[in-house]
Parts: structure tokens; sequence; C-alpha cells
């Protein structure tokens, strides 16, 4: 293992965002087929992406005879049990979810307009033809096609940002699929950490991974996630994800391959301005007080006298706290202080300083 590919610069320019260091994270609405066959509602949908403020609207570009063959048994069903396609079989399951191709430029023109990127994942080198006759300004390889070496090669060959989901992949796979797209021709990779269930668990989700792809790949690293809710989006942030993909639907309620595990517009907002948030409070390493915090220093507990004391009377418990405001002495010289005397009379509320204190 080790494979690390050479990075042209530190962060990765996308037409009029940056993804990478330095920078908030980029955050990807995924459609899917969460437009029901319905061109107005997919326009919709990029309309709600781009109110909720994210930077970028993904779709997929496949039919449902290149995904798989129009066979309704055995293999050809999905059997998971625990799966939210059950019973079905691959061809309808893709059927039913794909955007016709003849959308597609509709859409992306439309994303154009509202100032955020519209991209696909190509599922065969068809899809690849026919997006690049769109000029998309960037891929994404799904977790079913992360070994499909052939599929990578073609997609690199663009020269054209690449964004890969790890989902199922072992490190050996990865450093397959990495290998195959640096030598291929492409000079901007995105791993995005992937659990390739549906929804997902966060228990599955293993975000400490994303630091070792970081470290193992030197390349930017983000996460496709498939949870409920955005506690694991945001927490990703944490651990060094730069872009954060989520599915996106208008309404749950209104059905969908994949509108269980998608956000609606408020959730996506929320997502936007939490990871912000959250990428901002990163910082740097830092001790002491910000500039902020220092009108707050003055808060801190300090030596107080606390009666009123005469002319070489003693420091006792009774007489000398620590208190706030921290205009006095440091409480660490508490115990200096005590059985010393005071230099001359000392007024009650009056913080405690070297120079009333007689050092005998």
């Amino acid at each position: 293992m080790g494979l690390q590919i050479k990075r042209n610069i530190l962060a990765i320019k996308l037409l009029n965002k940056i993804i990478g260091e330095g920078h908030p994270p980029f955050i990807v609405a995924e459609m899917s087929g969460n437009h029901n066959q319905s061109l107005d509602r997919a326009l919709e949908i990029v309309e709600a992406a781009a109110r909720a403020g994210v930077d970028a609207l993904k779709i997929q570009t496949y039919t449902a005879d290149t995904m798989t063959l129009d066979i309704s048994e055995g293999e050809f069903l999905v059997g998971d049990p625990d799966s939210l396609w059950k019973g079905s079989s691959l061809y309808e399951l893709y059927k039913k979810a794909y955007t016709p191709w003849e959308w597609h430029k509709t859409i992306f023109e439309r994303c154009r307009q509202l100032g955020i990127i519209g991209f696909s994942t190509p599922f065969d080198e068809t899809a690849v033809d026919f997006l690049e006759s769109l000029d998309v300004p960037c891929y994404k390889i799904a977790s079913q096609e992360n070994t499909d070496i052939p599929l990578i090669r073609k997609v690199a060959s663009t020269g054209k940002p690449l964004l890969i989901s790890t989902g199922m992949a072992t490190l050996a796979e990865l450093e397959e699929t990495v290998k195959t797209a640096s030598e291929g021709g492409c000079k901007d990779i995105i791993l995005l950490k992937c659990t390739s269930t549906y929804p997902a668990s966060p228990e599955d989700t293993n975000l400490l991974t994303i630091p070792d792809i970081k470290k193992i790949f030197n390349t930017e690293v983000g996460i496709s996630d498939h949870t409920m809710g955005i506690g694991v989006s945001i927490a990703s942030v944490a651990f060094g994800a730069s872009v954060i993909e989520r599915h996106f639907t208008l309404r749950r309620e209104d059905g969908g391959v994949d509108s269980a595990f998608s956000l609606e517009t408020a959730e996506m907002r929320t997502l936007v301005d939490e990871s912000r948030k959250a990428w901002q409070a990163l910082g740097t390493i830092s001790y002491g007080p910000t500039e902020h915090e220092i009108p707050s220093l003055k808060y801190r507990r300090s030596l107080y006298v606390v009666q009123n004391m005469k002319e070489g009377e003693v420091f006792t418990k009774d007489n000398v706290r620590a208190i706030r405001p921290g205009l006095g002495l440091p409480p660490k010289y508490y115990s200096h202080i005590l059985g010393k005397r005071a230099r001359n009379t000392i007024k009650k509320g009056t913080p405690l300083s070297w120079n009333k204190v007689l050092m005998e």
C-alpha cells in the first residue's frame, strides 16, 4: 500500500468553487430518481437545492439496458430482506429511477442559471461520451462502479475532476482505482467515504477512515452519506471532509426510489449552514485567549480584600478571598499572602497587589 498521487494544487478549482483546505465543505445534492419521472419535478428539485445553498447538484446517467438485463428472477431480483427495494427486479428498478437523457441539458442549464454546478455519475462508457457532449465540469463514480477499471479509465481520460465513492472497496481495490484514475489523466481526485447501505447506520459509517484515506492517497476526501438526519455529515467535517454529498428530494412523503433517506429543503439548508459552522470551528491549534476572549479575562477570579483592614493587620481567610473580577493577584498566591501584614489601610473591595503587602 502507500500509493501517493501527486496533486497539482492544495485545493481543487471547479468552475467558481474551490474544494479543499482553507475552504468550507462543498455540498452536493444528489437528485437520483427522486424526480419520479417528471421533468417539472426535477427542475423543482434543482431550484430547491439552490435555495438551500448547495454548491452542486448531481444526477445519474444510465438506462435500464446499460445497467442490467430484463430478467425478473434469481439474482436479477433484489433479495436483501432489509432493502427498500426488496422484491423488485433490477431492470424495473433502474427503469423507474433513471433520468431520461433528453432531460440532462435542461437540468444542467437550470443549474447554471441558479449559480450551482450540475454534473453526473456515468455508469458506462456511452454515458461518458454523452456527458462530454454536454461539457460537464466533473464526474462521480458510484460505489458499485469503483472497481469498474475500464469505466474509470474512460472518465479519467477526460482530465476532469473525479469524485469516487469508496463504498465496499478494500484498500487494495481503492489503490488500483486511484492508480488507474491518476495514470489515466485525472489530476484531481476526491475520494468520498461511503457506506453502501440505504439507509446507512451511523455505526457502519466509520468516520475515522476519512483522515486515513487522506494520508494514504494524498487526495481530497469527503463523504457520501446515506444515514438519516445530518449528524454524521456534520461530524465528518471535523475529520477533514471537504465534500458532503446527500440525496435530496422535495418531500419524502411524495415517494421516490431514494426518498426515504433523502434530505428535504429545510434539512439541506441546515446542513449547509451547520457544516460551515463546523468547518469554521476547526480553526487552528491555539492556546491562550483569542482576541475576542481578552475582555473576559477581567471575569477570572483574583485576590480581593473583603473586609476593611488597618495598617499592619494580618491577612487571613476572613479578609482575603479569591473572587471575581480578575484585577487582583492570581489565586495561586493565596497561600503566600496569608499571615503577612497590610502595608497600609485597605478598603473592602480593593484588588490585592504586592505593593499592599508588607514583605517582612
